[in-house]
């Protein structure tokens, strides 16, 4: 268990015309421990904020996975509530990074989204994905829910699309359903398809105004001012219910499976 809480990756690139490229990756299927979540949060705060950076592009590392979500191994370790609602809040430090960047991010969404990776293709801020990145809100199957990621999911598709991720839990939703609901903007049958677009739009922000962009963005987030405090709050719920007989018992015979 600790060896994969202790694996993972989070890494930037800023171009010479200011296209910064923040990469995460985990070797299992790009699940995320809190250490990797805190330091993606603090990557991207530290990134929005460099005078060279012009637009974000956020990707993960591999070609299968987007992000399969938090760390398991790290979910089945938790004992006490105050461990459970950290490690609940990760997603949600990742989520209010992104909200709160004064420049646009780009998401890259090469594969598969599971839970938080849901939320943050949800939390950036114009995002590409692959006909293979089918996307399942599945903490309801191990006995919580998608409370962390749930304001991130709705503000994007909407209360109808996001309650059938957090009801039919155990259910992918293909590519084109979620670009047909708004969280995809394109999508691509290849990654280098995906990346040639990303590359364009990216390229067209780094010429735009920057003032103009940061207007932007702070009208399209219009209305999360409160998320500081909510997303925390909602980790405190998941952070309760993992420590339940109910949930320990689903959490163990998925394990089991």
């Amino acid at each position: 268990m600790s060896e994969a809480i202790n694996q993972g990756h989070v890494n930037y690139t800023i171009s010479e015309n200011g296209i910064a490229t923040i990469e995460f990756g985990h070797p299992l299927s790009n699940s995320l421990p809190g250490k990797i979540l805190q330091k993606l949060a603090d990557t991207i705060t530290e990134v929005s904020n460099n005078i060279q950076t012009k637009v974000i592009i956020l990707r993960s590392a591999g070609e299968k996975a987007f992000c399969a979500g938090a760390s398991f191994d790290e979910l089945i370790s938790i004992k006490d509530l105050e461990t459970g609602k950290v490690f609940f809040s990760g997603f949600a430090k990742v989520i209010n990074a992104c909200r709160k960047s004064p420049k646009l991010i780009i998401g890259r969404v090469q594969g598969k989204a599971v839970g938080g990776g849901v939320g943050m293709a949800s939390a950036v801020d114009y995002c590409y994905a692959t006909t293979g990145a089918a996307v399942k809100l599945s903490e309801l199957a191990v006995g919580i829910g998608p409370f962390v990621v749930g304001p991130a999911v709705e503000r994007k598709i909407g209360v109808s699309a996001m309650s059938q991720l957090a009801i039919d839990a155990t259910e992918w939703r293909s590519a084109q359903w979620a670009y047909d609901r708004g969280l995809y903007a394109e999508l691509f049958e290849t990654v280098e398809g995906m990346d040639i677009a990303i590359d364009r739009l990216a390229n067209k922000l780094a010429a735009s105004n920057p003032e103009a962009m940061t207007m932007l963005k702070q009208i399209f987030w219009q209305g999360t001012e409160n998320w500081d405090e909510l997303l925390p709050e909602r980790a405190g719920m998941s952070g309760k219910l993992v420590l339940s007989d109910f949930t320990v018992n689903a959490i163990n015979s998925f394990k089991s499976k």
